[in-house]
């Protein structure tokens, strides 16, 4: 009992730390440094159950969208592992992830991910707004990844990504690295997580000048409190380019196989206009369901003028 008090009381603490830091994002305040990285689809978060959760998974860190959010995290999988998502995004932008994970021997594991933003089509106009055809653009990610468990509380891991963005005849490329940790106690109950993330630079421009990359320094924490059917996970987020952020998640699995989480982003604010009244922007809601060796998940996140999210994702061992 006194083992699960203190779980408790520990993870509490953390999630008060969280709350009392976060402050909301007015979007009169935007930050001087907004929209001056490149590639910014990496900032897209990936994982139905993860984006439910409030994108809060550094310092959970134990399903297949660790490739994303904590590399390290994938070092507790001793047998192949696939993850497949997609993502109807705003504006009928659209992006995909595949990923899959393999154990290599005790304590190394690996694997490979594809991540990809369709920007749709567009009109192309002369001065006199004569049409003049269509074109379109994306972004590609494919990533390398590694684990290695130090020991049972202790593991790290590292993505290599290979990154190519292209719009109408103009293109770019980009090379980029993730170095991340994740320590636990108590026998998993207590997580803690840390990553750096797109760590590097553009090989090539769209234009003249190289733009840097969407660098972000992510702290995470999840618990699972003895007794109780939930998970859950805070997520601090510095970015080089926005304010610093906060997310917060949970994961309701009384009714396992069903799950419902809930979560909350204060990013998500950043979607609001000046004048907007929208109180929903930064919050998420979703559920999951196993399927013998599969679980599918689906997560919803509203974004005020922007329109509204949709994610769902396929996990499990293959």
């Amino acid at each position: 009992m006194r083992v699960s008090r203190v779980t408790l009381k520990t993870v509490i603490l953390v999630f008060a730390g969280l709350l009392c830091l976060s402050n909301p994002i007015k979007s009169a305040d935007i930050n001087a440094k907004a929209g001056t990285s490149s590639f910014s689809f990496l900032k897209i978060n990936i994982g139905a159950r993860s984006v439910g959760m409030g994108s809060a998974a550094t310092g959970l860190a134990n399903d297949e969208g660790s490739l994303y959010y904590n590399p390290a995290g994938i070092g507790s999988f001793e047998e192949k592992r696939l993850i497949a998502g997609y993502h109807n995004y705003f504006a009928d932008l659209q992006s995909g992830y595949l990923g899959v994970i393999k154990p290599i021997s005790e304590k190394i594991v690996a694997g490979v991910s594809l991540d990809y933003l369709s920007y749709g089509s567009f009109v192309r106009t002369d001065e006199a707004g004569t049409n003049l055809g269509d074109f379109g653009g994306g972004d590609l990610m494919f990533a390398v990844t590694g684990a290695y468990r130090q020991s049972y509380d202790l593991w790290f891991g590292s993505t290599v990504k290979l990154l190519y963005e292209k719009v109408d005849k103009y293109s770019s490329v980009a090379i980029a690295t993730d170095l991340a940790v994740r320590y636990s106690r108590i026998r998993n109950r207590l997580v803690f997580g840390l990553m750096i993330q797109n760590l590097g630079t553009q090989l090539s421009s769209l234009g003249n000048e190289k733009d840097p990359l969407p660098l972000t320094l992510r702290a995470g924490v999840s618990g699972r409190p003895r007794g109780l059917p939930i998970t859950i996970a805070g997520d601090l987020v510095l970015p080089v380019d926005n304010d610093f952020g906060v997310a917060l998640g949970a994961e309701y699995h009384e009714f396992k196989p069903f799950y419902f989480r809930l979560g909350w982003n204060s990013l998500g604010s950043s979607y609001r206009t000046a004048d907007s009244e929208d109180k929903w922007a930064g919050l998420s809601i979703g559920a999951g369901f196993d399927i013998k060796r599969y679980q599918i998940s689906y997560a919803f996140t509203p974004a005020a003028e922007l329109g509204e999210s949709h994610r769902i994702t396929i996990t499990g061992g293959i």
